[in-house]
C-alpha cells in the first residue's frame, strides 16, 4: 500500500490538475461511466462534529474508493488544527485490495474549489466582470483563486457573517491584482456577475430579489440535510443543475426547494451534461443559472489518484506492507 502524507499534497496538487480531474469527473458521471455510492454523513454527538464517507466507483479512470472525514467546528481554536479533516482510501477495482491512503485535507478544499470552477467555465456568462464572494473561511479564499482563472474578472465583492474575516477573501483579489469591496447582500446580489455562497449555513442569506438576471450562482456550503444558503425561491427563478441529483435533493441546496415543490428532480441537470454537450447549459444572457455542488466521493477519488501517480513518479509516496 501506498501512504502519501498530507504534508505532500501541497507540492503535487494544483489547481489545474484538480479542474482536470473533476471536469472529467462530472462527463463520466452524466455517460454513466462513474457512480457514487450513498453518503453517509451523521452528527456524532462529540465536539458538534459531523462526520461521514463518500465513496464510489470511476469505470473511465478505474478509481475506486471512499473518503472518510467531516467537519470539527472547534478544530482551531481548540487544537490549531483546521476544521475540516479527511483521508482518501483508494482500492485495486480488480482485486479489492487497498492501494493507497491519501492526506484528504487540502484536497477536499482543491476539489471544492475545482467543482465551482468547472461550473463556472461551463454556465457563467462569458461578460462575466465582477465575482460575489459570501462567505470567508479558509474554503472561501480556494474558491475565489480557481474561480478567478475562469473569466477575465474585474472586481471582488464580498459579505460575510463575520465582517472581520473579510481580509481573508480581499488578500486573494489584491493578490490577483483586483479591487475589493465589502457589500451587503442586496447590493452583492444586483452587482455580481457570478456568485459563490461557501458558508456552513442553515438559514438562507441570500435571497431571491438580490440576484439580478443573468448571474451565475455556484452554491458549495450545503452538503448535509438541514443546511440552506440561498433562499428557495431563488431556485424556482434559476436553471438548476449540480454535480448529481440524487444528493441535490437529499443534502444539497435543492433539497427545500423539493420539499416545497418550488422544483422537480427532473428539473435539476447534471454539469456533466454540459460539459458532454448533450445539454445546452446556459441560453441565454437574461438567464440565472445556479450550481448546487454538493461535493460527490468520486471528486475526491480523481484527486486522490491524480496525487499518487505524481507521488510516486516524484519518490515522495510511501510503500508498506500491508
Amino acid at each position: 500500500m501506498l501512504i502519501v502524507p498530507e504534508r505532500e499534497i501541497a507540492d503535487l496538487m494544483t489547481r489545474e490538475a484538480a479542474f482536470d480531474a473533476v471536469e472529467g469527473v462530472f462527463a463520466a458521471m452524466a455517460s454513466k461511466d462513474a457512480y457514487n455510492f450513498p453518503v453517509i454523513r451523521e452528527a456524532i454527538g462529540h465536539e458538534d462534529a459531523l462526520y461521514g464517507f463518500k465513496g464510489g466507483f470511476d469505470k473511465a479512470g478505474m478509481a475506486l474508493g471512499l473518503k472518510a472525514g467531516g467537519y470539527w467546528p472547534h478544530n482551531l481554536e481548540k487544537h490549531g488544527h483546521i476544521n475540516h479533516q479527511s483521508t482518501v482510501f483508494l482500492f485495486d477495482p480488480d482485486t479489492g485490495m487497498v492501494k493507497a491512503m491519501v492526506g484528504g485535507n487540502l484536497l477536499t478544499a482543491l476539489r471544492t474549489a475545482a467543482a465551482s470552477s468547472v461550473s463556472i467555465k461551463h454556465l457563467a456568462r462569458k461578460d462575466s466582470k465582477v465575482i460575489g464572494m459570501i462567505g470567508a473561511g479558509h474554503q472561501a479564499t480556494f474558491q475565489l483563486r480557481a474561480a478567478l482563472e475562469q473569466r477575465p474578472f474585474e472586481k471582488v465583492i464580498g459579505w460575510n457573517f463575520h465582517p472581520e474575516m473579510l481580509p481573508n477573501i480581499e488578500k486573494v483579489a489584491t493578490e490577483a491584482g483586483l479591487p475589493f469591496e465589502a457589500v451587503e447582500l442586496d447590493q452583492l446580489g444586483h452587482d455580481a456577475d457570478v456568485i459563490i455562497s461557501i458558508t456552513s449555513a442553515f438559514e438562507p442569506s441570500l435571497m431571491s430579489d438580490h440576484v439580478s438576471a443573468g448571474t451565475h450562482i455556484a452554491c458549495m456550503g450545503t452538503d448535509t440535510k438541514g443546511k440552506q444558503e440561498v433562499e428557495t425561491a431563488l431556485l424556482g427563478r434559476a436553471t438548476v443543475f449540480t454535480d448529481e441529483v440524487a444528493q441535490s435533493i437529499t443534502i444539497g441546496e435543492a433539497q427545500h426547494a423539493i420539499f416545497n415543490h418550488v422544483i422537480r428532480p427532473d428539473n435539476i441537470v447534471e454539469l456533466g451534461a454540459v460539459i458532454n454537450g448533450t445539454n445546452p447549459g446556459r441560453t441565454s444572457d437574461d438567464e440565472i443559472t445556479l450550481f448546487d455542488g454538493t461535493g460527490v466521493g468520486l471528486q475526491d477519488l480523481a484527486v486522490a489518484a491524480s496525487v499518487v501517480d505524481l507521488a510516486v513518479k516524484k519518490g515522495v509516496a510511501i510503500e508498506v506492507d500491508f
